[in-house]
């Protein structure tokens, strides 16, 4: 009787949690926030036609780059992109939000990336953090980090 009176109460708040999550509004990015998604998005773009000198003007002086294999600042980023060493042929995004302290954009996206690493074509799961930093009314990309994930994106 306890068993049966337990899973009630449990089906019962399931169906009390699934009723408010469908319940509540989705947000809408604010200005700021669109920008920086759509901000993004173009950085993907750059990154798999490797466009350095959009880049080069989106990537602050004091930015730093952690990959896999190692972390850098914004020369070798450049260095590594114009020279083939990465090609981000394509980032398949899957979720990305954005978070606004102040002057600062903190972005996470969850992504696929089809790249070539050094000759070989790879496709790894990411989360992948960007940073933005507003300066002379303009974003400026402080950070990129990519974190490999077990699973692969859905």
């Amino acid at each position: 009787m306890k068993t049966l009176i337990f899973g009630l109460l449990l089906i019962g708040l399931t169906q009390i949690s699934i009723a408010q999550t469908q319940s509540q509004p989705i947000k809408t990015p604010t200005t700021a926030e669109q920008e920086i998604l759509n901000l993004s998005k173009e950085k993907w773009v750059w990154m798999a036609d490797k466009n350095v000198t959009a880049l080069e003007k989106l990537f602050d002086e004091q930015s730093v780059f952690v990959h896999m294999g190692g972390s850098w600042g914004k020369d070798r980023e450049i260095s590594v992109i114009k020279g083939g060493g990465i090609w981000y042929k394509k980032a398949e995004v899957h979720e990305a939000s954005v978070k606004i302290i102040e002057n600062t954009a903190i972005l996470l996206n969850r992504i696929t990336l089809l790249a070539v690493v050094g000759g070989n074509e790879v496709t790894n799961p990411f989360i992948v953090t960007e940073v933005y930093v507003k300066k002379g009314g303009s974003w400026k990309m402080g950070s990129l980090s990519f974190t490999k994930i077990n699973q692969p994106a859905k």
